[in-house]
């Protein structure tokens, strides 16, 4: 059996495949204030509340319900274990056997990406300690965009100091955007020539994707640029971030964690960073809640009319993630004023459309669609590829 792992900025989740086919699966995360799991086995879902020590301790929770379930009889069951890697570096642009050398290096850029490689730190150490025997494979968030062209990927400072130290684009979500990539395909019955896919959750990213290849991503050396998130900042002016650590008297490893975890749609709002709680803000006349959304949608607007441009086009416009995938308040937000470039919504097809997959669009010009991203099925398929060494 496979076990695939993906533990985000702000959830947790777990598949078991077996002959490769989904067994189980359970989904993490804070709702409400309070810790969630959602279990999905033999065609049946359930939903619980839990405690905070079984979402730290995720690891052996979901084990211990898959021998409830008598899924597995016995952990040495699963022999392969893929865990989403978001690291920036060519060294990670590979699906490898985790071995002491590759956790050696994922800790030396821990800094670059605390969000995601502290956790999945801690989660390595989890597996290793739950699944002794099991073979821990890398599966790289950031694979899929290595074939950005250069004009895309680099960065205006010198190249010398480019190369040495390996500053550049490297852009995320490309599990996400593989697997969506499938769906369309069979949706579609081709992969459309000029597609632009919105990943949007609690990190967000968009990515135009050029026959079948990445093109361009608003993600950049590491998950903090582009888009707001959030709790992340996003696209800001450099001189603004020198500017903002004196007046602070932040150190540039306090500096960092203040980018990532209290800015973006908390910061924006003063409140919260889920936007389904600022929707019910801002219905409430909540001013703040306001501004983080209008400054989220404009900006996610700039970046498909730019990346429409680059592509000199777009034929198919994909949302994914939790916000893509469950608010049609915020796509139609996101789509109002877009016509322009030939995106044409339906709304009683938008409304419709929540947590599943379909079209969006009126029929008029390019494709709209959701469609529900498996980057656990993708992390599979990676880890039972994989060459282990």
């Amino acid at each position: 059996m496979i076990l695939a792992v993906n533990t985000g900025s702000a959830s947790k989740k777990y598949a078991l495949y077996g002959s490769g086919a989904e067994v189980f699966r359970a989904h993490l995360e804070e709702e409400n204030g309070k810790h969630v799991v959602g279990f999905r086995f033999a065609d049946k879902e359930e939903k619980n509340e839990i405690t905070e020590a079984d979402y730290k301790d995720a690891v052996n929770f979901i084990l211990e319900k898959a021998e409830e379930l008598k899924i597995i009889k016995d952990r040495k069951e699963i022999e392969r274990t893929g865990v989403r890697i978001v690291a920036p570096g060519e060294y990670f642009y590979s699906h490898p056997r985790i071995n002491e050398e590759y956790l050696h290096k994922l800790k030396e850029i821990e800094e670059v990406a605390p969000l995601h490689i502290t956790p999945v730190l801690e989660e390595l150490d989890a597996l290793i300690d739950a699944l002794p025997e099991t073979a821990l494979i890398s599966v790289s968030d950031g694979e899929f965009h290595s074939t950005l062209p250069e004009v895309s990927y680099a960065y205006a400072i010198p190249r010398d100091v480019a190369n040495k130290y390996g500053i550049r684009r490297f852009g995320y979500h490309g599990i996400s955007i593989r697997s969506v990539l499938r769906e369309a395909e069979k949706l579609m019955g081709e992969v459309p020539e000029k597609i632009i896919v919105c990943h949007l959750g609690s990190g967000a990213s968009i990515t135009a994707v050029k026959d079948g290849k990445s093109f361009d991503t608003t993600m950049g050396l590491t998950p903090l640029e582009g888009l707001v998130m959030g709790t992340r900042v996003g696209d800001i002016d450099p001189g603004a971030l020198i500017y903002l650590g004196e007046k602070l008297g932040l150190v540039y490893e306090e500096l960092g964690d203040y980018l990532n975890r209290q800015c973006g749609l908390l910061a924006l709002s003063g409140k919260t960073a889920d936007v389904r709680e600022l929707l019910e803000l801002e219905s409430r006349g909540d001013e703040g809640a306001k501004l983080a959304l209008d400054v989220f949608i404009y900006r996610i607007k700039k970046y498909i009319g730019a990346f429409a441009a680059g592509m000199g086009g777009v034929d198919a416009l994909i949302f994914t993630a939790t916000i893509g995938e469950r608010s049609y308040i915020m796509r139609e937000r996101i789509l109002a004023g877009l016509e322009v470039l030939g995106l044409k919504i339906d709304e009683n097809k938008n409304a419709a459309t929540v947590s599943a997959q379909g079209f969006i669009d009126n029929g008029s010009g390019a494709r709209i669609a959701v469609i529900p991203a498996d980057e656990l099925g993708e992390i599979a398929k990676a880890a039972e590829g994989a060459v282990l060494t």
